[in-house]
């Protein structure tokens, strides 16, 4: 008596299994597909134009399965250190050597992974219309940054305004390095962001293109002295721990994509690093 029931058991068994192949398949249950997956969030700190408009055409182009959310912030240091501290995973808002100061003052772990574009940095005056019209004594407002007060001091040296100590790291040259300053100019140190507003009242101002378009200015056609160094190019950045993860990877895709190059190259004054 009792074998029957067990082939009756074996041939229930046998059907399931079979069902469940067919299931497996989506070909005999009628039941939908399991919905797909939500996109991963890719936090993208910057602090500007052009590079919040970078971010947001990289958010176009990026592949399916990620999402890129721009988080648009007030200053540098605040950019790395919410992808520091996990806050963010990536920001686009500094050349490298600006990243390796805040590295170094800060613990920080960030590497640039993925070059976007360059860009003319230039000194500007509201009154005057050639560098050789700078007037002795005058006010130069440079940027209070290791790395950007280095590439400022050197751009004045090029120029022959001041002459740099012989031996000196140009890139890493401070007030100190000074060797000569024939016109006894005072100096003015300020962060970048508050450089604008420097440009009112100093005599010659340092700036980057992207913040001094927002005084209808810009380097070919405003700048007295200019100087354009792809050792200065902007990168997307991410945390050390992040640099070879598929997520990373998929950044570094949509920042050097087509649709990124077209807002650089609708762009005037920054060109393509790609």
């Amino acid at each position: 008596m009792r074998a029957p029931r067990l082939g009756i058991l074996a041939a229930t068994l046998g059907l399931t299994v079979a069902l469940a192949g067919c299931t497996a398949s989506g070909t005999t249950t009628g039941e939908t597909d399991a919905a797909p997956a939500e996109p991963t969030i890719l936090k993208v700190a910057a602090v500007t134009a052009p590079m919040t408009d970078v971010v947001e055409a990289a958010g176009e182009a990026i592949d399916d399965g990620f999402e890129i959310e721009l988080v648009e912030v007030s200053d540098y240091v605040t950019a790395n250190t919410i992808v520091n501290d996990g806050e963010a995973y990536a920001n686009f808002s500094q050349h490298e050597p600006y990243m390796q100061e805040f590295n170094a003052g800060n613990d920080g772990t960030l590497v640039a992974v993925q070059p976007v574009y360059n860009f003319v940095i230039a000194f500007y005056s509201k009154t005057l219309a050639d560098i050789a019209d700078l007037p002795d004594g005058a006010t130069v407002a440079v940027p209070n940054d290791a790395s950007n007060l280095g590439r400022a001091l050197k751009l004045l040296d090029a120029n022959d305004v001041i002459t740099l100590e012989s031996g000196v790291d140009p890139y890493a040259a401070t007030i100190d390095d000074i060797a000569e300053n024939p016109k006894n100019l005072e100096f003015l140190e300020v962060p970048i962001s508050s450089l604008n507003a420097a440009y009112e009242e100093a005599d010659l101002v340092y700036q980057w293109p992207s913040h001094i378009s927002a005084l209808g200015l810009n380097p070919e056609d405003d700048g007295l002295i200019t100087e354009l160094d792809d050792r200065f190019a902007l990168y997307v950045a991410v945390r050390g721990e992040d640099a070879d993860t598929e997520a990373t990877a998929a950044l570094k895709a949509a920042f050097a994509s087509d649709e990124v190059r077209e807002v650089i190259e609708s762009n005037g004054t920054i060109d393509v690093a790609f």
